[in-house]
């Protein structure tokens, strides 16, 4: 059989089911990547779990998200992730290294691999010829213990690329292109899988770009081969001998099939608020903005940064503009600085910030009330910046870059100036980053570490196996592309209390609806709600506490018109029922407030995948269905996956 890059992953590391579209498979997870917003709660599972050391091949901790030290909660919480790691045998990437997903392309990345990270843009490594996909933490810490990962075998999407990018356009337009044609839900249940000779053309950072904002598509993942261009990055980085060749066999097929012609792209920009509202940046010309902003995961490459300084070299950005500047990764910076890029950046009026997700993920560089907020940033949800009715456009650096010396949204092609031509660094001063990556210690070491908690870290509660009878109220009913910023915020205000679930619930829907988490509280031992939604249900970032809090608060049926992949398995993970209409029109019948019963709802779900709900006072009731595999249905039963796992050893005597 002539296979893809992707088939060929997937069956090197298939351990359970078939590769069959829609079927359920369990994949070895080689690596893993968790980040500080979400990896305290990973390594308070793996204690939970009693897990000694890792069972991977590499297990990376970085702290990237939350840098802010303006008390002792995050400070805190990164010596408990140190102490975390050095526990269970995890490589530690120290604050100020940076974004997890540049630094471990740098410095972990093998092509061939798996990678399973507790962050949705964890498909950026895809790039290099892996399997990389975001998870929920406890889905990691699973897979840190040696577990395999489940997901329904995914279509493979292949998009062939021709032609060769013109100037003052750049990867982001590519992946922008992709979302003009198919919005936030139009990769949902596939891996998008480049091939064709327009990848010749795109460096292994132009990949990152790429394969970064598959989650804005709602991909699985995006692979791109292991090619000649892998290697060379490998060979900068001093890890040539990991490099191995992957590429898809001559004559190979694809489920689905996409081409685009990389000549006849022009720059396109995402108006607000979703990556799924794209126009080319000709239409929205003039715009004027407070902000133009340059780094994150989505674009972390060297010449990211270094195309903007050389488009404002020598000139001032706007009056009244904020130009900020928030390097990738510390081998990155350093690099900048030594090429002068960063003092060029500087002169201009850029303001330089730390190695880190930062504004990213709402840590800072908030834009003014409303202004329009310009970012090469992966996301432009709805107050994720920290601004509440924020108006954040998704660009390109170059962008970026024009936009900010003339104070409005431009199209760089009008610019009075050639094409700026950066060349790549072709080696790495190794001695500028010494010791901000911690290597693992030796298991003997490492079972001898205590872990280091803090007052702002507590322990997941119990929960309770699924009721087989009860009556709740529909406490909120929301429409579509609900995201799980909206569902719980991140930001400097939310984040520092990731490991404090009672406080972090505070917080639950308040985008949504600022009087959520008071409703749920006074009914939470009273049989706790549902919520009803629309469609795309959860996308966006794959932080679990987005589950977790919910199903704090008494969350106990989420009826929606379907879910984002990675946060339906969360709700699965912790106990939550994920259901979904099996009309879409009786979406209308149930209002917010309305009691939904549920009977004998043990039986129903094992039996079938549909049933019926009712409302209490109507006649008439709702049809639901699930797509629980049996393994789900097990981990719903016994009130979510850490039951599951406690109730596996106790039945094998561990």
């Amino acid at each position: 059989m002539k296979m893809n890059v992707t088939q060929k992953l997937i069956q090197e590391h298939l351990v359970s089911g078939q590769m069959k579209p829609g079927e359920e498979i369990g994949l070895k997870i080689d690596q893993t990547l968790t980040q500080d917003a979400t990896g305290t709660m990973v390594m308070l599972e793996l204690e939970a779990m009693g897990v000694d050391q890792a069972k991977t091949e590499a297990s990376a901790q970085y702290v990237d998200h939350n840098l802010i030290q303006d008390d002792y909660r995050n400070a805190d919480d990164h010596m408990f992730l140190r102490s975390a790691a050095n526990r269970f045998g995890l490589y530690y990437s120290r604050p100020g290294n940076g974004v997890s997903h540049p630094v471990h392309m740098q410095k972990l990345a093998v092509p061939g691999k798996t990678l399973l990270g507790s962050d949705s843009h964890t498909c950026a490594n895809g790039c290099m010829g892996m399997l990389a996909m975001g998870a929920g933490g406890i889905d990691v810490a699973l897979a840190i213990a040696g577990e395999p990962y489940y997901i329904k075998m995914p279509q493979v999407w292949g998009v062939k690329l021709t032609g060769k990018l013109p100037d003052w356009v750049s990867a982001k337009d590519v992946i922008l292109e992709m979302l003009r044609r198919h919005d936030v839900k139009g990769g949902v249940g596939k891996v998008i899988e480049y091939y064709g000779p327009g990848v010749k053309e795109l460096s292994a950072m132009d990949r990152h770009v790429i394969a970064n904002m598959g989650a804005e598509l709602g991909a699985t993942a995006t692979v791109f081969p292991s090619d000649k261009e892998i290697k060379n990055f490998l060979k900068v980085q001093g890890r040539e001998e990991d490099w191995v060749e992957v590429t898809a066999d001559r004559g190979a097929s694809y489920d689905l099939h996409e081409e685009i012609d990389l000549s006849s792209l022009e720059p396109l920009i995402a108006k607000p608020s979703s990556p799924g509202n794209v126009v080319p940046v000709s239409e929205v010309a003039g715009e004027p903005i407070y902000q133009s902003y340059i780094g994150s995961s989505a674009n972390p490459g060297y010449r990211d940064f270094a195309i903007v300084a050389e488009v404002v070299k020598g000139k001032h950005v706007a009056q009244g503009l904020s130009l900020d500047i928030n390097p990738s990764s510390r081998q990155i910076l350093t690099q900048l600085v030594d090429d002068g890029h960063i003092a060029s950046l500087l002169s201009a009026g850029g303001r330089l910030h730390q190695a880190g997700c930062n504004g990213c993920i709402g840590m800072g560089q908030a834009p003014a009330s409303g202004r329009n907020s310009l970012r090469t940033t992966p996301r432009n949800f709805p107050g994720r910046s920290g601004t509440n009715e924020d108006s954040v456009f998704l660009c390109s650096p170059e962008t970026a870059a024009a936009s900010a010396l003339t104070g409005e949204i431009t199209d760089p092609r009008t610019l009075d100036m050639d094409y700026p031509k950066v060349k790549e660094p072709t080696k790495v001063d190794f001695e500028k980053e010494k010791g901000m990556l911690e290597e693992p210690l030796t298991s003997a070491d490492g079972l001898t570490v205590e872990l280091e908690k803090g007052p702002n870290i507590s322990s997941i509660p119990n929960m309770a196996p699924l009721q087989d009878n009860f009556e709740v109220p529909v406490l909120l009913k929301m429409g579509d592309n609900i995201s799980t910023d909206e569902i719980l915020a991140g930001g400097s205000r939310v984040l520092p209390y990731r490991s404090n679930l009672p406080k972090i619930s505070t917080f639950t829907f308040e985008i949504v609806d600022d009087n959520y988490y008071e409703r749920a509280m006074e009914i939470r031992d009273d049989g706790g709600h549902a919520v009803v939604g629309g469609y795309n249900y959860g996308q966006g970032s794959s932080r679990e506490h987005a589950a977790l809090a919910p199903r704090y608060l008494g969350l106990k049926a989420v009826i929606v018109k379907d879910f984002a992949r990675i946060h339906l398995q969360n709700l699965i993970n912790f106990g939550i029922l994920p259901l979904t209409f099996v009309d879409e029109s009786e979406y209308d019948k149930i209002e917010q407030g309305a009691v939904l019963e549920f009977e004998n709802v043990r039986d129903k779900i094992q039996e079938s995948n549909e049933f019926e709900v009712g409302i209490r006072g109507k006649a008439e009731k709702v049809k639901v269905k699930h797509s629980l595999t049996d393994r789900h249905l097990d981990i719903i039963l016994a009130g979510g996956i850490i039951n599951w796992v406690k109730n596996k050893q106790q039945e094998s005597g561990v």
